[in-house]
């Protein structure tokens, strides 16, 4: 059966992957490649750091125009960040995260009738989104941190799990192995069945296997070659490798020259996993370019 999207031609599977996911009061279309535009309310990012800020305050009308722009251009979800990830990047207080994601998703929700996403490990961001208008949570600590898994329950929102090995600080230090594809996969089972245990259905967790989180370029590399295997855990990926450093090291350009790379490697990654019949989540800063690639990766398949 094929099925439309976004003026994509796809076939539909009729065994998994899932075909959508249940976001509060919205539903994601998981039948073909879905779109998570970033927003980095921080400013120091390692990518657009300070781009949503005048005279280092953020700036609320910049932040709204370039969702507008994101969700013209096809993305499907649209995830905030108040906190810095990048490597070396220094922790934020609760409440200055708060300032920063609350006030800014109140007004998406207010002007945007769209699926919001909130990067956050705290739980009472968790918690303060989910009232603000979040749909989804993306916690690059897995539910890890202190009451996250509760307030994760709390709001019965889904969840994406990713896998960090130590913490941004200090994640980059020597990250070592034996085999990270096995070792990610039985973090994220791990996390998968706690997250369970504690009252969040299986059909509501995300997987995301943490590109650039503690990891070599090798260690990347493998993990990105591995997709097929993560995607068989049956739950949807998410793949985020937008300018990251891998595609730095691997075409020798800064992080302003790395969009071909980038939209290259999403593009591959949503081959891997639906060809393992997986649900694709590609997180992008580049939405009108990936889009434009999946359009026409959907019209050659």
């Amino acid at each position: 059966m094929l099925l439309e999207r976004r003026g994509f031609l796809f076939m539909k599977n009729t065994h998994f992957p899932p075909s959508h996911l249940n976001c509060g009061d919205k539903t994601l279309n998981l039948t073909t490649p879905a779109v998570m535009g970033v927003i980095n309310l921080t400013p120091d990012s390692f990518s657009d750091g300070g781009q949503l800020h005048t005279d280092h305050q953020l700036n609320t009308s910049k932040v709204l125009f370039k969702v507008e722009a994101m969700i013209k251009d096809g993305a499907d979800i649209i995830d905030l960040g108040g906190e810095s990830t990048r490597p070396g990047a220094e922790p934020v207080s609760v409440q200055q995260e708060l300032e920063r994601v609350i006030p800014v998703l109140q007004a998406l929700a207010a002007n945007f009738d769209t699926i919001f996403s909130v990067d956050t490990s705290s739980p009472q961001v968790i918690l303060e989104a989910q009232r603000a208008g979040a749909h989804l949570i993306n916690d690059v600590r897995a539910l890890r941190r202190q009451g996250a898994l509760d307030a994760a329950v709390e709001t019965g929102l889904p969840v994406c799990l990713m896998h960090m090995q130590n913490e941004p600080k200090a994640m980059q230090r020597d990250p070592k192995y034996e085999n990270v594809v096995s070792e990610v996969i039985e973090f994220l089972d791990c996390r998968k069945q706690q997250c369970i245990a504690a009252g969040i259905g299986a059909e509501q967790l995300l997987l995301d296997p943490g590109f650039g989180f503690g990891k070599t370029l090798q260690h990347n590399l493998a993990l990105f070659d591995g997709l097929d295997q993560l995607a068989k855990q049956q739950h949807p990926i998410v793949v985020g490798v937008s300018r990251k450093s891998m595609i730095g090291q691997l075409l020798d350009v800064d992080v302003d020259e790395r969009l071909i790379g980038s939209v290259t490697m999403a593009v591959l990654a949503a081959q891997k996993i639906q060809a393992a019949e997986g649900a694709v989540i590609l997180r992008v800063h580049d939405v009108r370019e990936t889009v434009q690639a999946l359009r026409v990766l959907g019209s050659v398949n």
